[in-house]
């Protein structure tokens, strides 16, 4: 083998470019944890007008800054270091950038929330539900994962239509065979079914005030599933 200058070569590249390799590893490591440009200072603030955070607390990113962030001002993974905030429970997006000589710029857009999504979180007005609890009075929305935008959507609509009323949507269910049912803040629950749900809804706010007054009470419970009419029940 030692006469075969051949194979000395190809050995000795070898040799080369493996110290070469342990040479970027060991400087890229070097320049990780220098001492020089560390960051010192992490500012977040909203993309809305007035930049004020209403969910995500300065300690939360504080907290994931040194838990999760590594490297100095030159080294930091920006990309990795927006995930790391886009991991926080009430962040939707985020967007980080450097500031000489030693800072992040963090901006974040936070989710808004439009209802509770069960007992176990929240959904936002895009139809995204996230992580997260508030003790904030909103509408509960229970039904299939993959019908969350659909109730979003249902949830304006019905809101909408309420109005001459000035009734408000407390509860909206979405059955698995798609059949909809909605509490009102009053107590009065709304079986609408599967279709034409404008229009059986119109009907109910159409015909609302005869009915009761028939009634002389309020309404706790009406089938609007009738092709020309709806069955209701008063109060006891």
């Amino acid at each position: 083998m030692w006469d075969n200058h051949q194979a000395l070569n190809q050995v000795a590249d070898w040799l080369f470019a493996l110290a070469g390799l342990t040479t970027i590893y060991l400087v890229v490591q070097w320049t990780i944890h220098l001492p020089l440009l560390p960051l010192k200072e992490v500012n977040i603030r909203s993309n809305s007008g007035s930049g004020e955070l209403k969910h995500v607390t300065r300690e939360q990113v504080s907290d994931a800054v040194h838990r999760e962030v590594g490297g100095n001002f030159l080294t930091i993974d920006l990309e990795a270091a927006r995930g790391t905030f886009e991991k926080l429970a009430w962040v939707r997006v985020a967007s980080v950038r450097r500031i000489w000589p030693n800072g992040l710029d963090v901006v974040v857009e936070e989710h808004v929330p439009l209802a509770h999504w069960g007992d176990s979180a929240l959904v936002n007005r895009q139809g995204e539900i996230f992580n997260a609890t508030s003790d904030e009075s909103m509408p509960i929305f229970e039904g299939p994962r993959e019908s969350v935008r659909e109730m979003v959507h249902q949830h304006a609509v019905f809101t909408r239509l309420l109005q001459p009323l000035k009734q408000d949507v407390e509860q909206m269910e979405l059955s698995p065979r798609r059949a909809w049912r909605v509490r009102l803040g009053n107590g009065t629950i709304l079986e609408l079914g599967r279709e034409h749900l404008e229009k059986r809804l119109e009907r109910y706010v159409q015909t609302h005030d005869l009915v009761a007054a028939r009634l002389n009470q309020r309404l706790s419970y009406v089938d609007l599933r009738y092709v020309s009419g709806f069955a209701a029940r008063g109060t006891r």
